[in-house]
């Protein structure tokens, strides 16, 4: 369950074909797809969209991801995906997710994606402060 005592960025959005497979249900690779959407989303709603903090010179790279897959998401469902910082080091981040059907309620996934900051010629390196400024509220 999404945390009550931290900013939760949440974004809606329709299930497309695409992301489906020959069963009719969301492939499960297509959830990391929405957990980077979530995250995207998450920082635009903070006030510096990632495309803003590659031209920064830096760069999030995932290092771990990890989803856990209730029950599944049908081409055209209504999901919302739910993201905010389950944790920030100086030099690494984890987002967390959860991913419900808009409609319904009910929870499809839960799951999170820890990431290193480096420079744009792979130098590990502090987040810079805008963004570790988001893990205190």
């Amino acid at each position: 369950m999404a945390p009550t005592d931290r900013f939760v960025a949440e974004t809606t959005f329709h299930v497309r074909y695409a992301e489906t497979d020959a069963m009719g249900i969301v492939h499960h690779a297509s959830y990391i797809v929405y957990f980077e959407e979530g995250r995207s989303n998450y920082a635009r709603l903070r006030g510096s969209d990632y495309a803003s903090f590659e031209r920064g010179g830096h760069y999030l790279a995932v290092s771990e991801v990890g989803a856990r897959y209730v029950k599944p998401a049908r081409y055209d469902d209504r999901v919302t995906v739910r993201c905010w910082i389950g944790e920030m080091k100086s030099r690494t981040l984890t987002f967390e997710y959860e991913i419900v059907h808009a409609v319904t309620g009910d929870l499809l996934v839960t799951g999170f994606s820890r990431h290193i900051c480096i420079t744009h010629d792979g130098q590990v390196v502090k987040i810079p402060d805008a963004w570790r400024r988001w893990s205190g509220s």
